[in-house]
């Protein structure tokens, strides 16, 4: 199957890669050319446009930032539906709001091509080894049709069920992964002022139920103030305000995530935007130094 990728960020450089080593014959396209010179030198097919990427492929990948992008690539100038290719299946992997990916699969379908949303849990360190977690969710023939490159792409693949199911799914799944970040820093932020090491306070944690993955590792690089982003802050403020979005749709109070959105905005000013989200300690930490 000839695959194509649109968004070459860090996930989808990551995917891409994947792919090429794995010998499939990859074909992007990402707004700023620049990003496109890795899997350029990997093999990768580079496009002019997402047209050309849909006129080359069987399946196309979209990874882009949100749902003003995906219906820019897909139905904008020189977007995939501007091909006249209609064997394609496209699946979104971007993260956006349950009823606006119903949406956009509507509009595919009246171009008569299927549409399936594929979000993913795991940054670029697990996708260039073909290690995340996908949920996905649409027509199941198109589903089954693309089975085999999905398990090559996500070791865990779970078929959710109808459009919108799959990123219900993946907000609440980073709503968790917003809580645990903002949980770590302050409780790190306290046994610090307790004067106390915080990798006791690791320790002990991870001796519990309570631990996570995140406690396990991320949390080592908070301590060491290690940032390396592997999802910014800025992407995350940016889902949690989608999950904000869903919930007043769907008329759910859900005091918390409104908080944390306020938080992270607030980081975001403070110029730790571009850090992973883990980073957000900096600014937990921040706000405390200045009290003093």
């Amino acid at each position: 199957m000839k695959i194509g990728i649109i968004g070459v960020g860090m996930l989808g450089e990551a995917v891409a890669l994947n792919l090429l080593n794995l010998g499939f014959q990859v074909s992007v396209y990402n707004r700023t050319k620049e990003k496109v010179s890795e899997v350029e030198k990997n093999g990768a097919i580079v496009m002019n446009s997402p047209k050309l990427v849909a006129d080359n492929s069987e399946l196309i990948i979209i990874v882009v930032k949100d749902a003003v992008a995906v219906k820019e690539v897909s139905f904008g100038k020189e977007g995939i539906t501007e091909s006249k290719n209609k064997k394609i299946i496209v699946a979104d992997m971007s993260t956006i709001e349950p009823t606006e990916s119903k949406e956009i699969a509507d509009n595919f379908k009246q171009k008569q091509i299927q549409k399936l949303e594929i979000p993913v849990m795991g940054g670029p360190n697990v996708a260039i080894t073909g290690k995340l977690v996908m949920m996905a969710s649409g027509p199941k023939n198109s589903f089954e049709q693309c089975r085999s490159i999905f398990e090559k792409i996500a070791n865990k693949v779970f078929f959710l069920g109808e459009q919108g199911t799959a990123n219900s799914i993946k907000l609440a799944m980073n709503l968790q992964i917003t809580m645990l970040a903002l949980s770590l820093s302050e409780g790190i932020t306290l046994v610090e002022k307790s004067k106390v090491d915080p990798k006791i306070f690791l320790e002990v944690l991870n001796s519990t139920y309570f631990k996570t993955g995140m406690s396990e590792n991320k949390a080592f690089k908070m301590i060491e103030g290690n940032y390396d982003a592997t999802f910014t802050l800025s992407n995350l403020k940016k889902d949690i305000t989608t999950m904000i979005n869903t919930s007043k749709k769907l008329g759910v109070n859900l005091p918390m995530i409104v908080k944390a959105e306020e938080i992270y905005k607030n980081a975001i000013k403070e110029g730790f935007g571009d850090d992973d989200y883990t980073g957000i300690i900096q600014y937990i930490k921040k706000i405390n130094n200045s009290q003093n």
